[in-house]
């Protein structure tokens, strides 16, 4: 089938979309609960336009009267507010009490008549120079209820807007046509293609990172990044990956498992999003790894300066050691020493000291303490 054929190009954003999907849309229609971002019934692949925006409640009547689905977005109802949509679509207390209270990880849980998925999605913060207190990527979170004939999107955090994933399906009527499953395939592409955009921009912010600490600095000795930035970018990677790994058991279980509430032309398009899924996995995996490896060079690289600067110290300790003891032996109140009295003893004493010293100079350059 055709749709079936375009169903990647039609969910994936456009590169001139692309820019503006990580901010929340703020726009609310005014005659729905303030929690309502958009609410819409979708009969034959096409929206029903109303002449007034319809509530969860009007909305569910049109679908069992007429058929087709409904699809509610909201962004951080609270318990009152949500109360009433769980109640009018008969969804599970427990999963409702996890989208209302959110900070879930990514999972999916099947209940007799829906399905409960969460994502966490990823926005990546731009900054001009890394630092230790720099964020490098925002959470947010999308929670999907799936059921026959409705498709609930709950959003916490600023990240994560779907208005322009809801705009591209609705120029697309064969695949809104296939029901809800398609609505959840388009959205966990979305959260993916959003991994794969903040991988590449964390890799960049590695590779920089990696090339301070093993440049060379004035001088020719390293100029010892400061491992509070790369601890940081750790933490920003480990915040990436709690969002990545948890969700590779769901997508395959969407693509493997037949469900009856997933289309069965969808469900195979499941495993293209688990596989993307799994890349970025490895791809996080990876950063951990390199990581731990650069902050050890980092600290071995600190290390090392700080023996070659006690070697130096030690070096000219030496060096001064030689006037040092002299001057100690001639400061001495004993009326009897050599040279005391000699007519060139200053002289030839300093020209000891100073040949003693060059000596000691010449030998530890060319041993490389100095």
């Amino acid at each position: 089938m055709s749709m079936i054929r375009d169903l990647r190009a039609a969910v994936r954003p456009r590169p001139s979309l692309r820019k503006d999907s990580g901010s929340y849309d703020t726009t609310r229609d005014p005659g729905t609960p303030s929690a309502v971002v958009d609410c819409a019934v979708y009969r034959d692949g096409g929206r029903v336009e109303t002449r007034t925006p319809l509530t969860p409640h009007e909305a569910m009547r049109q679908v069992r009267r007429d058929g087709g689905f409904v699809w509610i977005g909201l962004h951080e109802p609270t318990e009152d507010e949500f109360a009433v949509i769980a109640g009018e679509f008969g969804l599970h207390p427990l999963a409702v009490e996890d989208a209302v209270q959110a900070h879930q990880r990514p999972k999916l849980e099947r209940y007799d008549d829906s399905l409960f998925t969460v994502f966490k999605t990823i926005h990546y913060v731009e900054h001009d120079r890394l630092t230790a207190t720099s964020e490098i990527v925002e959470t947010g979170e999308v929670m999907c209820f799936t059921g026959r004939d409705f498709f609930i999107t709950v959003r916490h955090g600023g990240q994560g807007s779907l208005r322009a994933l809801r705009h591209r399906l609705q120029d697309d009527p064969e695949l809104l046509a296939k029901g809800p499953s398609a609505v959840l395939h388009a959205i966990a592409d979305h959260v993916v293609d959003g991994y794969i955009a903040v991988a590449d921009a964390v890799q960049d912010d590695i590779d920089e990172v990696e090339t301070e600490v093993f440049s060379p600095g004035r001088k020719g000795s390293p100029r010892g990044t400061d491992a509070g930035q790369i601890y940081q970018l750790k933490r920003e990677v480990l915040e990436f990956k709690r969002a990545v790994s948890p969700l590779l058991r769901p997508m395959q279980l969407l693509s493997e498992r037949p469900m009856r509430l997933i289309d069965p032309d969808i469900q195979k398009y499941f495993r293209d999003v688990a596989d993307h899924l799994a890349r970025v996995q490895e791809q996080v995996l990876g950063f951990d790894e390199l990581l731990n490896s650069i902050l050890q060079a980092n600290l071995a690289q600190a290390s090392v300066a700080q023996n070659e600067d006690m070697r130096k110290i030690t070096s000219w300790a030496a060096i001064i050691a030689v006037p040092t003891m002299v001057c100690g032996v001639y400061g001495m109140n004993f009326e009897h020493m050599p040279e005391l009295h000699a007519r060139y003893g200053y002289p030839v004493v300093m020209g000891i000291t100073v040949g003693l010293c060059l000596s000691i100079h010449r030998i530890l350059k060319r041993n490389g303490w100095l």
